[in-house]
């Protein structure tokens, strides 16, 4: 039973991710489309909510519910999980992510209502975070380790300013077309 569990625990891990991902991406465009004239501006951002809310209220939402409840499911199942140190390194990750689906769900709400708090570049450095946490999270699954979590911190911290570097030359690159 528990290989089953967590199959359907991967898949939507995936499903999830996949959500948050294309979801900022979407928030990006719809926040560009913010500098297009008119009519374009209301067709694009029209266009967009549509898009996000389907995303939303179809793939992320209810793949995160599912990857809790499998989560959930697993750890009844296997209660020695809970003696592993990584394990709860790992929840507080998990923890994190969740946070961070319930902030992508409250701009999805302001930017419906015409409110863009967060530049583009803001945005891919906000998608950037998601990548860090299922870097962190994943790290913790496969090595199970939380003994090393220094140097996974270290590790994480050198990849989030390759990230950021990587998203200032994107943004000059896009400046200069």
């Amino acid at each position: 039973m528990y290989q089953y569990v967590l199959a359907i625990h991967i898949i939507f891990v995936v499903c999830w991710m996949a959500g948050l991902f294309y979801m900022v991406r979407l928030f990006i465009y719809h926040t560009e489309a913010q500098d297009k004239p008119e009519p374009d501006r209301t067709i694009l951002s029209k266009q967009f909510e549509v898009m996000e809310s389907k995303l939303w209220w179809i793939i992320a939402t209810p793949s995160m519910y599912l990857v809790i409840i499998a989560g959930a499911t697993m750890l009844h199942l296997a209660p020695y999980w809970w003696k592993q140190p990584w394990l709860h390194i790992k929840l507080l990750f998990v923890v994190g992510l969740i946070i961070y689906h319930f902030i992508c769900q409250s701009k999805m709400k302001q930017m419906a209502k015409g409110v863009f708090k967060w530049s583009s570049t803001q945005l891919r450095l906000w998608n950037e975070l998601a990548t860090l946490l299922l870097f962190a999270i994943v790290f913790l699954v496969v090595l199970k380790s939380a003994l090393n979590w220094i140097f996974g911190v270290v590790g994480l911290v050198a990849f989030a300013v390759i990230l950021m570097i990587a998203v200032k030359i994107y943004k000059r690159f896009r400046e200069k077309k």
